[in-house]
């Protein structure tokens, strides 16, 4: 498994975007361009060029961007790999087994959120956390979550599923944190990280 996680995102500028818009497939940039905004551009090219950047080009030369039924995205016979971006980064995962990755700026979840998607012991883990703890503990636990169900392929379907998520033990999930993001991996248990 690899994992690599870009937090320059002062480089989100249309000039970045139209460098890389040459640099990737047509699908990719038909799909880049239908976002409005700048940061969605530069995140869907800037994602695309840095799974690139792990895939031996040799090896999938035909390689062609396909979505399940969930909308989870894939290669066509190439490796699993798992894409996220937020404000303060982009965290890009690839491994020869499904992989999940999630990355989040650290923010404040309001009461309801916290209620709707977190189950007993992590509302209990949040609520006696003091200020920005709390923070940075709910938003571990839903990179967690969404690392998980991005592995799966299925994407967040239901709140109830979200509260029971991390009683799966067919992931591992690791959490790394940085200044202003926190991203997690959630891969099977025979796996190891190298960045």
């Amino acid at each position: 498994m690899k994992v690599v996680v870009f937090d320059r995102m002062e480089e989100c500028t249309e000039a970045e975007v139209q460098r890389m818009l040459p640099l990737v497939s047509a699908q990719r940039r038909e799909q880049a361009l239908k976002y409005k905004h700048t940061f969605g551009q530069f995140c869907c090219l800037k994602s695309w060029l840095m799974l690139f950047d792990f895939v031996e080009m040799s090896r999938y030369r035909d390689l062609e961007w396909k979505y399940n039924e969930h909308g989870k995205p894939y290669m066509a016979n190439g490796p699993y790999f798992s894409i996220s971006h937020c404000k303060e980064g982009i965290a890009v995962a690839i491994d020869d087994a499904p992989i999940g990755i999630d990355i989040e700026a650290i923010r404040h979840a309001n009461e309801d959120l916290i209620e709707r998607t977190m189950n007993e012991e992590e509302k209990r883990l949040i609520a006696n956390s003091q200020q920005p703890i709390a923070d940075r503990e709910f938003t571990r636990f839903w990179t967690q979550k969404e690392a998980i169900v991005k592995a799966e392929g299925t994407g967040i379907m239901s709140f109830e599923q979200l509260q029971k998520t991390l009683e799966s033990e067919k992931w591992k999930v690791e959490s790394f944190e940085k200044e202003k993001y926190i991203y997690s991996i959630a891969y099977g248990q025979l796996c190891s990280i190298s960045a």
